[in-house]
């Protein structure tokens, strides 16, 4: 059992569905005075002849949209908020016919490849997404940013078989490592190095009078994956002393490991898993 979904996730304001191009603003009823004065003042973009963003959009769109292509792999999956291990790359996809983007592209990655997303859309299909974010990060990421998405409900079990269709034949191993439960993308990971460890934790476990808890091993070690964006006030701080001295109550010992050392501090947060596991019920050693 596990919390219940929080709604499908959609792009943020700042960075729109779709390209405007000059048809649609005439067929909106603006005049070409008015959208020229509008680009003048600012308050649309014109990143491409004949293409529009309104102002303030994201970086990251107006690149794509200056090179004529969709934003793609983990790019465009970290504007969904999902789980990806770096979002400051720019990738664009670009349709092999296009007209020529030049040699300027701005630090952009761009791969040209044809996408089955809408005309002037300017993302392309979360599949096709989830399937370059899989060949451009490590394997452990890979199945971290799928499980997100999964999570998410961006995507079903026959969208992640279609990932997996589309990539080759050496990925197939990653699908059978997948579990939708994870609700973070460091809960994947570690989720991983316990089994690396020889455990079948069990993720987003319920247990009586705590609630919910990232991982559960072998019945009476919980694991907290905890960031910043959740854990950075005093009220979150209390709220995890008393659920842990609750789990204590209960006999079970809770480690909380911070997202930074998850995903920077790899092998630190894997030997402190390793002594873990082995010294439950050991005496305790190194006191005065």
């Amino acid at each position: 059992m596990y919390r219940p979904h929080k709604p499908v996730p959609v792009l943020p304001p700042d960075t729109p569905a779709r390209v405007l191009r000059r048809d649609d603003l005439l067929a909106a009823g603006a005049t070409g005075r008015a959208i020229s004065r509008a680009v003048r003042e600012g308050t649309l973009l014109r990143p491409r002849r004949g293409a529009y963003l309104p102002s303030g959009c994201h970086p990251h769109a107006v690149a794509a949209a200056r090179l004529g292509g969709r934003l793609d792999g983990t790019t465009l999956l970290a504007r969904y908020g999902v789980f990806v291990f770096d979002g400051s790359n720019v990738h664009v996809r670009v349709d092999p016919h296009a007209r020529a983007i030049g040699s300027d592209r701005g630090g952009a990655l761009v791969h040209w490849a044809m996408s089955e997303a809408e005309e002037n859309a300017l993302g392309t299909t979360i599949v096709e997404a989830l399937a370059h974010a899989v060949m451009t990060q490590p394997p452990r990421m890979s199945i971290a940013t799928l499980d997100s998405a999964w999570q998410l409900r961006l995507v079903d079990e026959v969208g992640i078989a279609e990932v997996f269709r589309r990539l080759p034949r050496r990925f197939r191993r990653l699908h059978p490592l997948l579990d939708r439960r994870a609700e973070a993308g460091t809960e994947t990971l570690v989720r991983l190095m316990l089994r690396a460890l020889g455990t079948r934790p069990e993720l987003q476990a319920e247990i009586a009078g705590v609630g919910f808890v990232d991982l559960l091993v072998d019945g009476w070690l919980i694991v907290e994956c905890d960031s910043a964006a959740h854990h950075s006030d005093w009220r979150a701080r209390l709220r995890d002393l008393r659920r842990d001295a609750d789990a204590l109550a209960l006999g079970y010992t809770t480690l909380r490991l911070a997202a930074e050392d998850i995903l920077y501090r790899p092998d630190w947060v894997m030997a402190v898993l390793r002594a873990a596991l082995a010294n439950r019920g050991a005496p305790l050693r190194g006191r005065s």
